[in-house]
């Protein structure tokens, strides 16, 4: 999904944008939405969201070690 469409999305619900970047973004989304903020953590393409507008990207971006790393982590 293009960034325009996230910033699309995160106005319709409410949501400036600033200047987030898509994964911060789309986490500020998900928690608005009360779901979890888990954007690009999913390893090995295993989720249990299956209902999410964001699956596909995240789990391309979850190949990403520096996404995924600080979320990991403790």
């Amino acid at each position: 999904m293009e960034m325009r469409e996230v910033r699309s999305i995160a106005r319709k619900r409410g949501i400036a944008p600033g200047r987030l970047g898509k994964e911060d973004l789309i986490r500020v989304i998900q928690r608005a939405e009360g779901n979890f903020d888990c954007y690009g953590t999913a390893t090995e393409e295993v989720c249990d969201q299956e209902g999410c507008i964001w699956r596909e990207d995240c789990f391309f971006d979850s190949t990403r070690e520096e996404i995924r790393e600080p979320y990991m982590q403790g």
